[in-house]
């Protein structure tokens, strides 16, 4: 296949994958809004209402930290099962198998397109405003996008072999929303911690995104190079994984 051959099959397949996550709902795209609402609502209250709350321009706090857990959290899961789901494709068509994964993921960057347009609403509305250190976002989720690849296609590998690493990925999920700071700020990590958690491509990502918007500033260099490390390494484990693995893909899909 020509390399116009593999761009124009990677689009079909993040437009499929985009369609058939909605197929069947009345509301359709309209949950890539709502989701992210209702936990804003309902985090907002209970940290603003019942705890003690100091942190100026709360619901952006929040969005700051919802919008990359989400994003992290949808597409990891749907990657992981990403070529189980496309068995039939894959046994008879003769397609590159990383280009399943990698689909899976960048289609989840639709609904994340909306969530920033969520984001961007709150902004304006808060009197935040716009600052020129938005021009580091692109940057920032690109990289986040180079691990979330790397994950997908490591996990969506073993997932061919072994049923319940989807399960495994659910769980993790579930632990690594309190291990990154969506609803407290990094001022309350204990310091031994601190490093390790920028360490974390997804905390680092919130923490990036919340010195852009609330601080009006660039992300620190040492943030930036911790998140391009890990990103990239995720990535390189991702697909010598994914190679070792995928020549025996046909006898258990």
């Amino acid at each position: 296949m020509w390399r116009g051959d593999y761009l124009f099959l990677l689009k079909n397949l993040i437009l499929k994958d985009f369609r058939v996550r909605y197929r069947n709902m009345s509301l359709g795209m309209l949950w890539s809004l709502l989701n992210p609402l209702v936990m804003l609502v309902v985090w907002n209250f209970v940290f603003t209402k019942i705890f003690t709350n100091p942190i100026q321009h709360f619901a952006l706090f929040i969005l700051c930290g919802i919008v990359p857990f989400n994003f992290f959290a949808v597409a990891w899961s749907c990657g992981t099962t990403s070529l189980v789901d496309s068995a039939g494709l894959i046994k008879r068509v003769p397609i590159p198998r990383e280009i399943v994964p990698i689909a899976s993921v960048l289609s989840n960057c639709l609904h994340l397109a909306i969530q920033m347009g969520l984001l961007l609403i709150f902004v304006l509305a808060s009197g935040v405003g716009v600052n020129v250190y938005w021009f580091f976002l692109p940057l920032i989720w690109a990289l986040e996008l180079v691990f979330v690849c790397g994950m997908a296609l490591l996990f969506s590998a073993f997932n061919v072999y072994v049923r319940d690493t989807r399960y495994f990925v659910e769980s993790s999920n579930l632990v690594l929303f309190w291990l990154v700071p969506i609803f407290y700020p990094f001022s309350l990590v204990p310091q031994r911690f601190k490093d390790l958690y920028q360490f974390n491509p997804i905390a680092a990502l919130i923490l990036a995104m919340r010195d852009i918007v609330l601080e009006a500033k660039a992300p620190s260099h040492t943030l930036l190079i911790k998140l391009t490390l890990v990103a990239f390494l995720a990535l390189g484990v991702g697909l010598l994984g994914f190679r070792r693995l995928k020549p025996r893909f046909y006898d258990y899909l």
